[in-house]
């Protein structure tokens, strides 16, 4: 019993951290992701897809993105779907080849995302911590039952309070970086 609460606590937190660096990942720096494009989704042929379906997303340097659609024809399709992605960037073509410019950040934009940054990293810990509340409340709960002793309860409060230790540790890891990765000009 108290492992399948371990298991499911820990597939929580590992979840959290898991959506952190999705999350994170769409947050624009100053270099150039294929990750910024996630979010958009193109209409083709009578159907709404992802982008990296309907084209080729490459990097040929740290402040370009080039899209080469499939068909050729789809490329105002795919600038339409970018220009309402709210993703900030203006795509310039040339009939085949689609470029986005990641223009470089300005100090006050940095901080602003950096703000955003801690915040969303601390809803983040927050699940991780709610995690750990709902663990440690079935433990009790079978304390009271009297299916695990004090001794045990204690010990299972312990492991739970190093798990969560360890995965707030790893979130603050993730911002960090992704704080320093908007910082670099």
């Amino acid at each position: 019993m108290q492992h399948a609460v371990i298991e499911q606590m820990s597939g929580k937190m590992e979840g959290a951290v898991e959506a952190l660096k999705r999350e994170l990942s769409k947050i624009r720096t100053g270099r150039a992701s294929t990750a910024l494009l996630d979010g958009v989704r193109v209409e083709a042929y009578g159907s709404v897809v992802p982008l990296q379906q309907a084209a080729s997303i490459t990097i040929p340097e740290s402040r370009m993105i080039v899209i080469q659609p499939w068909d050729p024809q789809m490329s105002s399709a795919i600038e339409r779907a970018i220009l309402k992605s709210d993703i900030g960037l203006t795509p310039s073509s040339d009939g085949k080849l689609i470029r986005l410019a990641i223009p470089a950040l300005t100090e006050e934009r940095r901080r602003d995302l950096g703000k955003q940054v801690k915040k969303v990293a601390e809803e983040y810990r927050v699940a991780v911590r709610n995690a750990r509340r709902d663990a440690i409340e079935s433990f009790k709960k079978q304390k009271k039952d009297k299916t695990i002793s004090e001794d045990e309860l204690f010990r299972l409060q312990e492991n739970a309070q190093k798990q969560t230790d360890e995965f707030v540790r790893k979130i603050d890891d993730v911002s960090a970086n992704k704080e320093k990765e908007i910082m670099e000009i």
